[in-house]
């Protein structure tokens, strides 16, 4: 839950918990998304097939999002500082295992305990969200989220070490740089003001069986699947868009990793500019923005190097459709950007709907979003060897967006006209405003 009003909270308090957090975050991150880079020559390694690559880095992102929804309900109950704290610790303690895989199937179970990094997510939401009243969670929130760029961080530095001293070295550098972090975050960090309010004055958490009891709303699941494009697509083309470089374009694996932090980038930090105007906005009408600039940005994306031949007066006239690097990768930071509006906006809703819940209600939404993460890839690997086109991803993620625009236009047209028939703009909460006690559609 936020803050309540007799709770109070030192401006020094919540920046130093919104950097320290922010931190975690990134570096948790960063080790989650790993096998963008290091699974790259693990594949060549192994001789993996496009199918095999993509379970392989897409196991991690399995255990970070199955995870979510329990660890939402534990911040709730013991504090993020504890909860975030013991995953960093355990993170890092399977990330350096990762270093004595060998075989595939060792390497998939190395993956699945260097997928808890990414649980870090929804502890540290929980946990920010207690510092924060709701009305300017937005910005806070966002800031948080921004720690995705830590994809950007292994696609910039991974591939440098990765040259030079092996992909083994990769690993074991990300899990001491995590496990010192851990440190740093337990020494400097404090309880949230509502736990150490808990103990203070005897008050019981909410019963997790009470946190759960949200779940049953379809609204739940709307922004579940919101959330399984804006971040589940995020961080699937984030794992697949070096090897996409490799392949389509033939450039090395350090080129891929630069130009793959080019949508990483923009899909992180432009996360803190979306929880602002969500504030400023509402949640709504930028969910209305991600979705339209993604299906723009996916419907040229996803048109495959086409060759074509016409028969004209003087004899055959033939010509060629394809992408080149240079407008394929504006397009991806196009993407990026309106996925990290989206990001932000989704979260913005959790706490001004569910603010007894947000461990709960935030772990379900960014267990789903964990999930498309992981199927997402695997996908993408068996489109591309059942279908053998390239840009099939795209063409997937374009009718999964065009899905989640249908479902929330017409669940919020139904919202207004059951409750407020003459209601002609969005007021400032997430979809309806004065009707966050109601809209369960």
């Amino acid at each position: 839950m936020p803050i309540k009003s007799n709770i109070s909270v030192s401006k020094s308090d919540q920046t130093r918990t919104l950097i320290l957090t922010t931190m975690a975050f990134t570096a948790s991150f960063a080790v989650w998304t790993i096998f963008s880079i290091i699974g790259i020559q693990i594949k060549a390694d192994l001789g993996l097939n496009e199918t095999q690559f993509g379970l392989l880095v897409g196991t991690p992102i399995l255990t970070g999002s199955l995870i979510r929804l329990i660890l939402g309900i534990w911040t709730d109950i013991y504090g993020g500082r504890l909860v975030l704290t013991l995953l960093m610790l355990a993170s890092a303690l399977a990330t350096w295992l990762l270093s004595g895989a060998e075989t595939y199937p060792q390497f998939l179970l190395a993956g699945l305990g260097v997928g808890i990094a990414g649980g870090t997510f929804i502890a540290a939401v929980a946990y920010v969200s207690r510092w924060f009243d709701k009305k300017k969670q937005g910005l806070p929130l966002g800031i948080i989220g921004a720690g995705n760029v830590g994809a950007a961080v292994t696609k910039f530095l991974a591939p440098v070490i990765m040259v030079a001293l092996g992909w083994v070295a990769v690993a074991k550098i990300w899990a001491v740089a995590l496990a010192a972090l851990a440190i740093v975050f337990w020494l400097f960090s404090k309880d949230d003001p509502v736990l150490r309010h808990q103990r203070e004055t005897g008050e019981k958490p909410q019963p997790a069986l009470m946190q759960l009891a949200p779940l049953k709303n379809l609204q739940v699941w709307r922004f579940s699947l919101y959330y399984f494009f804006v971040f589940g697509a995020f961080v699937a083309l984030a794992l697949w868009l070096p090897k996409y470089f490799v392949s389509v374009y033939g450039v090395s694996i350090i080129t891929a990793g630069m130009l793959g932090a080019m949508y990483s980038i923009p899909g992180s930090l432009f996360r803190i500019f979306g929880g602002w105007i969500s504030d400023k906005y509402g949640a709504r009408r930028v969910m209305y923005w991600t979705f339209i600039g993604s299906l723009i940005c996916l419907f040229f994306l996803s048109y495959p190097a086409t060759d074509y031949v016409v028969h004209g007066v003087k004899g055959d006239i033939a010509f060629s459709m394809a992408l080149g690097i240079v407008p394929f990768t504006i397009l991806v930071f196009g993407l990026g950007f309106f996925m990290s509006l989206g990001k932000a906006a989704v979260y913005k809703h959790i706490p001004a709907y569910y603010p007894e819940n947000v461990g709960s209600v935030g772990g379900l939404v960014g267990m789903i979003g964990g999930l498309g993460g992981f199927a997402l890839p695997i996908a993408f690997g068996m489109m591309n060897d059942l279908i053998g086109v390239w840009t099939s991803c795209f063409m997937l993620l374009f009718i999964l967006v065009a899905i989640a625009l249908i479902w929330m236009h017409f669940a919020i047209r139904m919202m207004e006209q059951r409750k407020h028939p003459d209601l002609a703009k969005p007021a400032y909460l997430p979809e309806l405003g004065d009707l966050k006690n109601h809209a369960k559609a």
